[in-house]
């Protein structure tokens, strides 16, 4: 996803949203976890693989977890093993601190309205949002995960992408051309948690 957009001076945050605070071991592990993913897709494989048992027709029964009502069934858990076993290693995610706060600030505002989108409370998109809180380079890109919390699962949720033609999730998750992530977590009122990934070629926050 390439994005371009005007720069805006000032960070606007949305209504009832504070200033975010320092990256959690949770946000860490997300980008950790998307980058080992990245490195080493063969071993990631594996971890998917751990998980068929657990579906029955549509319906994917984890252990310790509410049972989730997939689109696909397990065809997609199959169809990202093959991904990931067929697969390029690509290089590793280098955690941004600055893109960790803009993706905090977007889960922050999803979570309070429940809502799910890549769009701002103001009309914005990813890079808009970034140009408010400094410099990218080239290439921008988003990443949504819901409903879970572990690290692991929010990479594999994006990784299976279930339902989503294209597998732009995925997609984003093993460009090539991106370099430097930040996630960013929030209580949503929808679906108990939601997790931002910003992604960009490189970020420079504004001091």
């Amino acid at each position: 996803m390439r994005l371009a957009a005007p720069f805006f001076a000032a960070l606007l945050l949305p209504a009832g949203v504070s200033a975010p605070v320092q990256p959690t071991d949770f946000e860490r592990a997300v980008v950790e976890e998307m980058s080992d993913a990245r490195v080493t897709p063969l071993a990631y494989a594996r971890h998917l693989r751990e998980l068929r048992p657990y579906f029955e027709g549509t319906l994917w029964r984890l252990p310790g977890k509410v049972p989730l009502r997939t689109q696909e069934g397990v065809a997609a858990l199959d169809e990202a093993i093959r991904f990931l076993e067929t697969t390029r290693p690509v290089g590793p995610l280098r955690f941004n601190p600055g893109l960790a706060k803009a993706a905090r600030l977007h889960a922050r505002y999803l979570g309070s309205h429940g809502l799910l989108s890549h769009q701002g409370a103001d009309g914005s998109g990813p890079a808009a949002r970034l140009d408010r809180l400094g410099r990218w380079n080239a290439i921008v890109a988003e990443n949504i995960s819901t409903g879970e919390e572990d690290a692991r699962m929010v990479v594999i949720q994006l990784l299976v992408d279930d339902g989503v033609a294209g597998r732009g999730h995925r997609r984003n998750l093993f460009n090539p051309d991106l370099h430097q992530a930040g996630a960013g977590s929030a209580p949503h009122t929808e679906y108990g948690t939601v997790c931002v990934i910003d992604y960009a070629d490189g970020f420079v926050e504004n001091r």
